[in-house]
């Protein structure tokens, strides 16, 4: 087995090294921020402090291993000027006991970038986060037995500068509850793909407490405009205020020390990470104590009744004198507190929020003011903003968009196209007219749950970027609101940080499995060649909001529910005209199907790998889920032929179904609710912490936002995860209550109650949220058998698997 292995990926690594290119390019916009990186190498921690991080995340990663490696670090005039990392034999490779592999590196990232080229390419390893089954390890020879590298070894150089790494939001989906031994972790995961320009959010309201005493704003002013421990990213972007909250002061001490070690340690690996600025959002208290000042009220953001206890933000004039000293006072505040900064500050003035006029001059002054107030803070300071604005709202034409872009000197901002991988923005807007940007992936929607991708996307797309005409890309980033799902997607675009060329990601992907389960089975592989052109071939141009039935059940009269309106492939999104969000079905189901049986029929040659484990219940549970689709409009069939007993047989057999997949879901600690809402208690201090923390984080997840007792949240749904003990005792109980009118209408021979129904489901989810119910944090069942059983049970039969 040993020898077929070595043999295969000998072939894989023949494949794969044609597919690196040692020859440097540039574009314009590297040429634009040729300052900004200059300053920053010049800042860039000791190399004696660089390798000794990369050491101690090698030790953490593999320990067996660490002594086989050694570590340099060099200049960029090594690398041809840019960022590189090289790999070769060492010279003492011989000699028994002495490493075996030399990684020389301009950081400490770009050294462990080295590592995980060599583990993954060389050894046929996989590392990937342990939601998503954790590292696979076990192809690594023993110490000793490394594979050589020919010749001189293997030069790899960024085709751009940065690796961006996060979203606005990802802080509040995925990071809300960590503690420093899960931070550790993901600074040592962006570390090995590449990731040196990293989102540093944790820990700002500490530092806006301190800020707005400066301007005799007390803690108890800020109770209202801090939102709670998961909705604070919406609280810094002045979509929100005051929900979840208040913030206990423990909170706001816990999460600056947290801050304080989060960035050491991107420091101490030459990392930039990105620190916050001052957006112009501001507590209600300002007015009163400047009330000349330039502030205006936002409007609704999506609370059901405009109810200003959560809604309607207060907005700082950028042109007024104010901001720029605020906006000083917050970087300077924030260098202070942690010593020393990237110089790079994100900003997000107009993220959902529709500036009050469209006149170009307006919003120019605007951008100009909230430089400036960054620069006051930092003479070397960049601004970085989401470019998520420019595909979600119609207000920003070509004039606003380059009043906005043009208001700060070249090469002063960088812009994140965001949704690149979908909507690019840089192709219809002349290269961000002339400014740099970074080319994202955003990929994934609230954390919610769905096996989906644009893998050919992203295996051009960046390189497209690049080479055009006049091009001002100065990186390539993960953009993603959610982590923590669908590795094969984020294994791919971290590899983009180093790829000059385009990948053929049909012949990546044969060597993916293999890498990923530690072992090469011909009924897996060709699962993933089904899986590649069907779940992760998504080119319908809608973006993957996840509204299974289960996940996010339809609040509307079940008139609305036609199977040709309900599960019209070609036309995903919600139209004007239309009450619901339809779900989302790109893809042939037989064929994922068969891709499912394919995973079954091989698993028992894989069932002890837990990466492995992971694809199936994952996979399972996809094929699951859009069948639960199909059955929910069988049962509203049922009930428009006034059948009775089709309707309790089939909503029967679809609360059948929910159970038995939070059963499937339980098989793997990939998919169950008791570590998100364990780890919200885990930071409290007190009884009265422990209840806040756990009502954001099931709120989070259910209602989202505010709701009264007759109507539902406007973000109902909006993070729904696939999560055991969140489907038994939240989404069937639902759906059950949903089914009670639909019996309950045939019986009386009236139509559907709907204020019933919601009125009840209401009740249900406020109950829910308060709920003490503790659930499980390890994982219990066998997945394969699990997921045979129930693809005999539902899935096997043609006439049940046919598309619809």
């Amino acid at each position: 087995m040993a020898s077929a292995m070595t043999a295969y990926i000998a072939v894989v690594l023949t494949t794969i090294i044609l597919l690196f290119t040692v020859t440097h390019s540039s574009t314009l916009g590297v040429e634009y921020v040729s300052r900004l990186l200059q300053v920053q190498d010049r800042e860039r921690a000791p190399s004696s402090v660089q390798i000794s991080a990369a050491r101690a995340v090698l030790d953490r990663l593999i320990p067996s291993h660490s002594p086989s490696f050694d570590f340099q670090i060099i200049t960029k005039e090594h690398c041809g000027g840019v960022s590189c990392f090289s790999i070769s034999n060492h010279p003492s490779s011989n000699v028994q006991g002495a490493p075996e592999i030399l990684i020389r590196g301009v950081t400490g990232v770009e050294l462990l970038s080295g590592v995980h080229w060599y583990l993954k390419n060389l050894c046929g390893a996989h590392i990937s986060w342990d939601k998503t089954g954790g590292s696979q390890l076990s192809s690594v020879p023993k110490p000793g037995s490394l594979p050589r590298m020919q010749d001189d070894g293997l030069l790899i150089q960024r085709p751009v500068p940065w690796n961006y790494y996060q979203n606005a939001v990802t802080s509040s989906y995925t990071f809300a509850w960590w503690d420093w031994k899960r931070w550790e972790k993901e600074i040592d995961w962006m570390a090995l793909q590449g990731i040196n320009m990293p989102l540093a959010f944790t820990g700002q309201e500490a530092i806006w407490q301190k800020v707005f005493q400066k301007f005799n704003i007390s803690s108890s002013d800020l109770d209202d405009f801090f939102g709670g421990p998961a909705f604070l990213a919406w609280s810094r972007m002045a979509n929100l205020h005051g929900w979840g909250g208040p913030l206990p002061q423990s909170w706001l001490d816990q999460q600056l020390v947290m801050q304080k070690k989060i960035l050491a340690r991107m420091y101490e690996l030459g990392m930039t990470p990105v620190l916050p600025a001052f957006s112009g959002n501001v507590p209600a208290a300002l007015k009163n104590v400047y009330p000349s000042a330039k502030i205006t009220r936002l409007g609704n953001w999506f609370t059901v009744d405009s109810n200003p206890k959560w809604c309607c933000t207060y907005l700082l004039d950028a042109t007024d004198p104010l901001f720029i000293e605020i906006g000083k006072a917050f970087i300077s505040q924030q260098v202070k507190e942690y010593g020393r900064s990237s110089h790079i500050y994100n900003c997000d003035t107009f993220d959902e929020n529709t500036p009050p006029t469209d006149d170009p001059n307006y919003i120019s002054s605007l951008a100009a003011a909230i430089f400036k107030g960054m620069q006051s803070g930092d003479d070397e300071a960049v601004w970085l903003m989401q470019g998520w604005l420019f595909a979600y709202d119609p207000y920003w034409r070509p004039p606003q968009m380059q009043a906005l872009l043009h208001a700060v000197p070249i090469g002063k901002m960088i812009v994140l196209d965001l949704f690149a991988e979908v909507k690019p923005i840089w192709t219809s807007s002349d290269q961000f007219y002339g400014v740099p940007y970074i080319w994202c992936m955003l990929h994934n929607f609230a954390g919610n749950v769905e096996m989906y991708g644009v893998l050919d996307s992203l295996g051009s797309g960046p390189v497209d970027a690049r080479i055009s005409n006049n091009s001002t890309m100065v990186g390539v980033g993960m953009s993603m609101e959610g982590i923590e799902q669908n590795p094969v997607v984020y294994d791919l675009m971290s590899e983009m940080a180093f790829q000059h060329k385009k990948i053929n990601v049909k012949t990546w992907l044969d060597s993916y499995s293999s890498r990923r389960y530690g072992k090469f089975v011909p009924l897996v592989q060709e699962a993933w060649n089904i899986l590649y052109h069907t779940l992760y071939n998504c080119t319908d141009g809608a973006y993957d909001k996840n509204r299974d039935v289960i996940v996010a059940f339809p609040d509307v009269d079940p008139s609305f529910l036609s199977r040709k309106s309900f599960l019209n492939k070609k036309n995903q999104l919600k139209d004007t005209d239309e009450a619901f969000d339809k779900p989302h079905l790109w893809y042939s189901t037989s064929e994922v199907i068969r891709a499912l049986q394919l995973f079954i029929e091989g698993g028992n040659e894989l069932s002890e790998s837990n990466t492995f484990r992971y694809d199936l219940v994952d996979l399972t549970r996809q094929a699951l889920a859009k069948y639960a689709n199909d059955l929910f409009v069988d049962v509203i069939e049922a009930y428009e032929s006034k059948y009775s007993d089709g309707v309790v047989f089939l909503s029967e057999k679809f609360l059948e179904l929910v159970d038995d997949m939070d059963m499937l879901l339980g098989c793997h600690e990939g998919f169950l609710l008791g570590p998100w809402l364990e780890s919200s208690k885990q930071l409290a201090i007190n009884r009265e912490q422990e209840k806040q923390y756990e009502w954001n984080a099931r709120t989070q997840i259910t209602m989202w936002f505010d709701n009264t007792d007759k109507e539902a949240s406007l973000l109902r749904d909006y993070g729904n995860k696939y999560w055991s003990g969140l489907l038994r005792d939240y989404y069937g109980p639902r759906a059950a209550i949903y089914f009670k009118y639909l019996k309950e209408s045939l019986a009386k021979g009236n139509g559907f109650n709907l204020k019933s129904w919601r009125k009840e489901w209401i009740k249900l989810t406020n109950e829910w949220q308060d709920g003490k119910y503790v659930y499980p944090i390890k994982s219990e069942g066998d997945a394969l058998n699990t997921s045979r059983w129930l693809f005999n049970k539902y899935l096997r039969d043609s006439a049940i698997i046919s598309d619809h």
